[in-house]
């Protein structure tokens, strides 16, 4: 891992564009896949050789270890890529023909308090032999351990054949496909627990027809294989402060690769207007932007859960829209802003309550920073 990639992964852990509190231990055992019970020494063998984790399926993900000739890091038959850190990680197929799909599974330090909100995040590196790159990963909760008899992706409709279950679903809000191959990216996802939170499962539940793809010009027919590092879910503090101080609470240093949302552009019901205390946080926002012409902005905007689902998906757009209109009024090119709109689809609070629903109409952003493409090489 280079060292911008080292200094990036240290300034998402430290910084969230503003002040983020987190209460504790990290919830999942074995976050780095340091501790195993057998030096990998095959193909599909995590569920062995894993200390903690499994695998909810017969799909056959891998376990990859500086111990291992065959399975060591940082190379190994997909590529090379050094570890976030230790001398372990995982891997697994995201998409492959025919619907093939690999997964991980771990149980919880303790099951999730309902209400509370969490952030969960882990690392992803594309490996260099796949042909393709997504950029939306599936998170699942499930209040029992999961052993489905299927190489297949994870349906609801698998899940829901598994009587006396509950889960819990969503998926990370990704502005753009991870189809890094040198650095690692950091991928997460913040939302309000339920209480049938005691296994984390991870991959991609969608079909290959339901799944968004990028081809990466390579012609292995693999798929997208991804390397995953340093999984973390950790309980947030409640910030009651933030919205009597939001000047304070903003800071105008920004974390690269790290999803983010506007604390002060607090969208009334069925409007996509901008707040006075949100045109200020923008001011911030394009100071950062100013300072550098090579960072990007992209924009996710989302909705509650009320009125129609084409309606609120018009309206997430617009609020994406005026967010990045503003932005360009100030002085920011229009080819450095990409966006797209979510409706209601990926709430971080219930929709029942209105505080919860207030949470859920925002606008998320993500800063990367463009690099000049890289020869196809063959390894």
């Amino acid at each position: 891992m280079s060292l911008k990639s080292c200094f990036i992964n240290i300034l998402c852990a430290a910084l969230s564009g503003f002040p983020l509190m987190v209460w504790g231990q990290n919830l999942v055992p074995n976050p780095g896949f340091e501790t195993f019970n057998a030096c990998p020494r095959h193909l599909g063998n995590l569920h062995q050789d894993v200390a903690e984790w499994t695998t909810p399926t017969s799909g056959t993900t891998d376990y990859f270890h500086m111990c291992s000739f065959h399975m060591g890091t940082p190379e190994n038959f997909n590529g090379v890529q050094r570890t976030v850190e230790g001398e372990g990680y995982a891997g697994f197929y995201a998409y492959a023909p025919d619907d093939y799909r690999e997964y991980l599974q771990v149980r919880l330090k303790s099951p999730l308090t309902p209400g509370a909100e969490y952030r969960l995040s882990f690392y992803v590196s594309l490996a260099e032999r796949s042909d393709y790159a997504i950029r939306d990963f599936g998170i699942l909760f499930s209040n029992n351990l999961l052993e489905i008899d299927t190489k297949k992706n994870i349906s609801k409709g698998k899940r829901y054949d598994i009587p006396e279950n509950k889960y819990h679903y969503l998926e990370t809000p990704a502005a753009d496909f991870i189809s890094d191959t040198r650095d690692w990216s950091r991928v997460e996802a913040r939302f309000e627990a339920d209480g049938t939170e005691e296994y984390l499962i991870l991959g991609n539940f969608r079909t290959n027809r339901q799944t968004r793809t990028a081809k990466t010009g390579r012609s292995s027919n693999k798929g997208a294989y991804y390397y995953i590092d340093k999984v973390a879910l950790l309980k947030l503090k409640p910030q009651l402060a933030m919205a009597q101080a939001p000047s304070e609470a903003r800071t105008s240093t920004y974390a690269l690769d790290s999803l983010q949302v506007f604390q002060s552009l607090l969208f009334e019901f069925d409007t996509h207007s901008l707040s006075g205390p949100g045109r200020e946080e923008l001011k911030e926002l394009y100071e950062f932007l100013s300072r550098d012409s090579d960072l990007q902005l992209h924009l996710a905007g989302h909705t509650d859960g009320k009125g129609r689902a084409d309606y609120n998906q018009l309206l997430s757009e617009k609020r994406c829209l005026a967010v990045a209109r503003y932005l360009e009024n100030l002085g920011i090119s229009s080819g450095r802003i990409q966006w797209l709109g979510f409706g209601s689809s990926r709430p971080v609070a219930s929709n029942e309550t209105e505080d919860g629903r207030s949470r859920n109409r925002r606008v998320e952003f993500l800063i990367k920073k463009t690099r000049k493409p890289l020869p196809d090489t063959e390894k």
